[in-house]
């Protein structure tokens, strides 16, 4: 019984978060169409995104102008360590660029929109379809949301009775 608690505390926070590692087994290159590897996701706050990548390539989170026009000299973050991690913190769209000469414009780029987690028990499967369609070309114009407080509120009370189990549990064991 205490076993089977411990593992459930240590895997249960694991449960919530979806890394999707960009591009998929093509990584973040050109000649893929992200437009299409972002269609049918539901990417949620605190889930990760992966771009692996070699040689010229780069990653630039931008803003939506910036996005459009294929311009990173106002990137609000750049990458170039080959294997970049982007959690996924606030609801909204987030868009990426690859800043090399010409890789962009063709089609070099992606623009992901966020929406806030869900409470624990209530997530939808991942893969499922978004609340807002995917369409080809450019993506929505969203604007940012604040955080969703009850998903904030129910987050906090699960680490909390969780951290009481596992005290207790360590009681158990020990005592």
């Amino acid at each position: 019984m205490a076993t089977a608690l411990l593992i459930l505390l240590l895997v249960a926070p694991a449960v919530y978060a979806v890394e999707y590692t960009v591009g998929d087994t093509s990584g973040w290159t050109q000649g893929f169409d992200y437009t299409s590897w972002v269609s049918g996701k539901t990417f949620k706050v605190g889930d990760v995104l992966v771009f692996n990548y070699g040689g010229l390539h780069k990653v630039d989170r931008v803003s939506e102008s910036d996005y459009n026009n294929c311009a990173s000299s106002n990137a609000l973050e750049s990458h170039d360590d080959g294997n970049t991690r982007i959690n996924l913190k606030a609801p909204g769209t987030q868009y990426f660029i690859c800043p090399t000469a010409g890789h962009c414009p063709g089609g070099m780029k992606l623009a992901v929109t966020v929406v806030a987690a869900s409470p624990p028990g209530t997530n939808t499967p991942s893969g499922s379809p978004p609340s807002t369609p995917a369409t080809t070309g450019t993506p929505p114009s969203t604007t940012s949301s604040p955080p969703n407080g009850a998903a904030c509120f129910f987050c906090s009370l699960y680490y909390n009775v969780m951290a009481v189990l596992f005290s207790f549990l360590v009681v158990a064991v020990m005592g």
